[in-house]
């Protein structure tokens, strides 16, 4: 069996995936914000799906409400292909209360509002499955009841409520590792401080321990080798690396000129300069925001300034400029924008 999972991306959301990769091992995982983030990962999955109708599969849907349309959508294109001979499982398991309506008309949405998604996806394993062994029950369940104090604000479980306030903070300023650039490093990444966190909970003053720890403990994943650095030179290591993995997919062209496109990256000065110092066949590094803004840095061989100008009104120094897309639609979805800049790219004069 193939298990998908699609979560949101608040301490709830991951919350609900570090529990079912303890149970499940092995699967793909996704993470989506309300509207188009949750359209386009669900387009995603569909696709998976229908190019692998010869696994059973899984999906399971969480900390997430989707509207009526959405789901309706989902639900006829998973009866359509079940009733084509395919194998698929849909659950949804949420406590939003704006899912009601959805709820009521779709037997796998299932909605709870007097337990965080994180606690029901926990029960639901430990119901409809074998559960988990003592030594993960030890540890997890503990952290299952954290989230769910201050996910549904029971400020009068005090213990609970105050290390889950440490908890938010723990995955909310997460930023090191860019979540739309790199997904699944991303989701590693916060999924190793909630594990992490675990260790401090039952302790004396449990909060204020894992509060002053956070900085080491986000240092410890970020290393690559056993060298100590600030964290924000960790940070642009393990990006430089990271980008390094990536860079043939990161890859585009303008004119005899080779780049390499970001997506909402921000501050890219070090990192660039630093990949471009790295890697002498790239003559630029370009930066996208969501709302269309675009930094562009060069290592001389390419005068960022008079591209800038020609590609989206901008300008600057030769070496560093930027400016913004007068039309630029908010996406979640890397591929969508290196074809939007690409086809700019090639359409220059």
């Amino acid at each position: 069996m193939k298990f998908i999972h699609l979560s949101h991306t608040d301490l709830d959301g991951y919350g609900c995936q570090l529990v079912t990769k303890e149970y499940f091992k092995d699967g793909l995982f996704y993470n989506a914000n309300y509207g188009l983030e949750v359209k386009q990962n669900i387009a995603k999955i569909v696709s998976f799906i229908e190019n692998n109708l010869d696994q059973d599969i899984f999906l399971l849907i969480t900390d997430l409400n989707l509207t009526l349309k959405e789901s309706r959508d989902l639900d006829n294109i998973i009866t359509k292909l079940n009733n084509d001979g395919s194998s698929i499982k849909l659950q949804l398991l949420d406590h939003h209360l704006s899912g009601e309506i959805s709820s009521q008309k779709f037997e796998w949405y299932y909605l709870d509002t007097t337990r965080c998604a994180t606690k029901i996806v926990y029960e639901y394993i430990v119901n409809e499955y074998n559960g988990f062994d003592d030594f993960t029950i030890k540890w997890l369940e503990p952290l299952v009841d954290v989230i769910n104090a201050v996910d549904i604000w029971l400020d009068d479980d005090i213990e609970n409520f105050e290390f889950g306030k440490v908890c938010l903070g723990l995955i909310g300023k997460a930023k090191e590792i860019n979540q739309l650039l790199f997904p699944d490093l991303n989701r590693d990444y916060k999924l190793f401080l909630l594990k992490q966190s675990t260790k401090y909970i039952n302790k004396d003053k449990s909060n204020i321990l894992l509060d002053n720890d956070i900085h080491t403990i986000k240092k410890s994943f970020l290393k690559l080798n056993q060298i100590d650095d600030t964290i924000d030179n960790l940070s642009a290591k393990r990006l430089v690396n990271s980008l390094e993995y990536e860079k043939n997919n990161l890859t585009i062209y303008y004119k005899s000129y080779k780049g390499l496109l970001t997506f909402t990256l921000g501050s890219i000065s070090i990192p660039a300069n630093e990949f471009l110092r790295l890697h002498v066949d790239y003559d630029f590094f370009m930066d996208v925001g969501r709302k269309g803004h675009v930094s562009l840095r060069a290592n001389g061989n390419l005068d960022v300034s008079i591209l800038s100008s020609k590609l989206c009104n901008g300008g600057g120094h030769k070496n560093a400029s930027g400016g913004k897309f007068e039309i630029f639609k908010d996406n979640s979805d890397y591929v969508s924008v290196k074809n939007f800049v690409q086809n700019k790219l090639n359409n220059i004069i």
